[in-house]
C-alpha cells in the first residue's frame, strides 16, 4: 500500500504490534543494491503484490517488491485478519449468552475488551510470519522499503535507488475515505484501519455504513459491550445481497442490541463535552433525528491508492475507479499491469490473489488468461454469515437465462437444527440444472460456499450436487438437498405417468 501519510503505521506499540512491524516493516531494514533489468518490479506489499512477487521469484524469474507502509496490505494489518480475530471473540460471547438453548447453564459473561484486543494483536503479529521481509528474501525477492515512484514507462525510483524493468504491476490497494458529511472532519473518527488500535472499549460507537464491514463491527461491538447505533443510506442492512438473507441479519444486529437508523441521510456531525453526534433526516421525508457516542467508526467508501505513484509519467491510466486495465489485467502501458483493490470492483483478498495469478501468466508468458472468467464467491461475516457466488436471480434473468429457485431452510437440515442455528438457508439458482448462482446463510457460510463455488466455475449442475455424497450430519447437506429437490421437481407429469406405468406392468 503506498501512502503519503506521516502517521504512525501501528498503534500500541507493546510486544505484539513490535514483532508485527519487524516482520513487514523492519526499523532497521537497507535496501538492497538494485539488481539490473528485474522481470517484475512489483509496486505495493498487500496481497496482489506478495502473490505476484513471490509467484513469479518462484518460476526463476528476478523480481523487486517496493512497499510504503506494511507488507501484508489490508488483509493481514487492517483487515481480514484482526476483523476475524474479533468477530471469533464476539462469537463465544454470543454462543456462551446462548447457551441455555443447549441444556448449558453459564454464569455471566463478562467480555474483557483489553484481552480481545492484545489477544487480536498477538494472533496478527503472528501470522504475519507469512508476509514478511523474511519471507521474501527467502523466495529471492528484492524487497524495497519506501514511496515508489514511476519515472518513466519502464523505470521506478525508491529512496536513492532506480529500479529498471521488463514488466511491472501495480498493486498498491485501497483505503478508507469518509463521506462528505458537514463538520465530520474536525472530528477524530475511526476507520476500519484504526479501530484496531483501541485498547479501550467505547461505551457508546456510531458506525456509519450498513455494508459489510459496518454490519460486522457493528455487531462485534455490542456484543463487547458497546452501546452501537448504526446508521446506513440504505432502508436495508447488506443492501447489494439478497433480501431474505439481509433481513436475517437485521433481526439478529437488533437482537444483539444495534439499534439500526436505515434510510437515513446523514445532515452534520458535531462534538462537544459530552461526546460526538451525527444528526440525520429520513430519506422519506418523515423523520430527523441524532445519533451521539463517544467514538465515530466510518465504514463507507474506498479510494485506490493511485497518488504519488507517477502514472501519468509512466502512461498509465487512471480514473476513479483505480487503474484502468483490461480484461487481461494489462494497463494502458503494454509492460505494466495492476492487480487488486487499486483496479478490481471486487474488494477480497482472494479476489487480489486470483488476479495476481493472471497477471503473472499474462505478463511474463505471454498468456491469454481473463480476468472475467473468475468465479468469485464472497462471504460477509457476521453472525450467521452470508456467502454468495455466482448470479442473483434478477442478474440471470438480465442475462436471458431461464432462471428457477430452489431454497433450502436450515430448519430442514438435522444439523443446524441440533445446532441451534435452523435460522438460515441455502438458495440456489439454476438454468435447466445448470447452477448459476448460490446464497449461503448460516453459521459458517463461508466454509459451505466454496462447495457452489466449485460447481459454478466448472459449469456443474445441481445433479452433480445430488449425486455427491456429504457426511450427515452436516449443514452442507442443504446443498444436496437442493440437488435433490431439483431431481424431483425435474419428474414432469408425463415422465410420472410413464413410471406408474411401468410399474404396473413389473408388479
Amino acid at each position: 500500500m503506498i501512502t503519503t501519510t506521516t502517521a504512525p503505521l501501528v498503534l500500541p506499540l507493546d510486544e505484539a504490534n513490535q514483532t508485527l512491524l519487524q516482520a513487514v516493516h523492519p526499523p532497521e531494514w537497507q535496501n538492497p543494491e538494485p539488481r539490473g533489468v528485474y522481470d517484475l518490479v512489483v509496486v505495493g506489499g498487500g496481497t496482489a503484490g506478495l502473490v505476484s512477487a513471490v509467484g513469479a521469484a518462484g518460476l526463476g524469474a528476478r523480481v523487486a517488491l517496493v512497499e510504503r507502509a506494511l507488507l501484508g496490505g489490508d488483509c493481514l494489518n487492517v483487515g481480514c485478519v484482526p476483523s476475524k480475530a474479533l468477530i471469533r471473540s464476539a462469537r463465544a460471547i454470543a454462543e456462551a449468552r446462548r447457551a441455555a438453548r443447549l441444556g448449558v447453564h453459564i454464569g455471566g459473561v463478562e467480555p474483557d475488551f483489553p484481552a480481545i484486543m492484545r489477544r487480536m494483536r498477538e494472533r496478527r503479529a503472528g501470522i504475519s510470519a507469512n508476509d514478511s521481509v523474511q519471507r521474501l528474501q527467502r523466495a529471492g525477492v528484492d524487497v524495497f522499503l519506501g514511496s515508489g515512484t514511476f519515472t518513466g514507462p519502464r523505470t521506478i525510483g525508491v529512496a536513492d535507488h532506480t529500479l529498471m524493468f521488463n514488466r511491472a504491476v501495480v498493486a498498491t490497494g485501497g483505503r478508507p475515505v469518509a463521506p462528505p458529511i458537514p463538520g465530520l472532519s474536525d472530528i477524530p473518527y475511526l476507520t476500519n484501519e484504526t479501530v484496531f488500535w483501541l485498547t479501550e472499549l467505547p461505551q457508546r460507537l456510531i458506525v456509519i455504513g450498513a455494508g459489510p464491514i459496518g454490519c460486522e463491527l457493528a455487531q462485534a461491538f455490542a456484543r463487547f459491550g458497546s452501546t452501537v447505533t448504526l446508521l446506513g443510506r440504505s432502508p436495508h442492512v447488506l443492501p447489494h445481497e439478497d433480501a431474505d438473507a439481509a433481513a436475517i441479519v437485521h433481526r439478529q444486529l437488533l437482537e444483539d442490541g444495534v439499534r439500526l437508523e436505515l434510510g437515513v441521510k446523514l445532515i452534520e456531525a458535531t462534538r462537544d463535552a459530552g461526546g460526538v453526534g451525527i444528526q440525520y433526516e429520513r430519506r422519506d421525508g418523515t423523520a430527523a433525528g441524532e445519533a451521539t457516542g463517544d467514538h465515530v467508526l466510518v465504514a463507507v467508501g474506498r479510494a485506490p491508492n493511485v497518488e504519488g505513484l507517477g502514472l501519468d509519467t509512466a502512461g498509465v491510466t487512471v480514473s476513479e475507479a483505480g487503474v484502468v486495465v483490461n480484461d487481461r489485467m494489462q494497463t494502458s502501458n503494454r509492460r505494466i499491469y495492476a492487480a487488486g483493490d487499486v483496479c478490481s470492483r471486487f474488494k477480497f483478498t482472494h479476489a487480489a490473489d486470483a488476479q495476481a495469478r493472471i497477471v503473472i501468466q499474462n505478463a511474463l508468458f505471454y498468456g491469454r488468461k481473463r480476468a472475467s472468467a473468475l468465479v468469485v464467491p464472497w462471504c460477509t461475516y457476521t453472525d450467521p454469515e452470508v456467502a454468495h457466488v455466482g448470479m442473483y436471480k434478477a442478474e440471470a434473468r438480465q442475462k436471458s437465462h431461464d432462471v428457477k429457485t430452489i431454497t433450502i431452510t436450515l430448519a430442514e437440515v438435522d444439523r443446524a437444527v441440533l445446532d441451534e442455528e435452523a435460522e438460515g438457508f441455502v438458495r440456489v439458482h439454476h438454468d435447466r440444472g445448470r447452477l448459476l448462482g448460490c446464497t449461503i446463510v448460516a453459521a459458517h457460510a463461508g466454509e459451505m460456499i466454496s462447495e457452489a463455488a466449485y460447481v459454478v466455475t466448472h459449469g456443474g449442475s445441481l445433479g452433480d450436487l445430488a449425486k455427491t455424497i456429504h457426511p450427515y450430519p452436516t449443514q452442507a447437506e442443504a446443498l444436496k438437498k437442493a440437488g435433490d429437490t431439483y431431481r424431483r421437481e425435474a419428474l414432469t407429469p408425463s415422465l410420472k405417468r410413464w413410471l406408474d406405468r411401468y410399474f404396473r406392468w413389473t408388479r
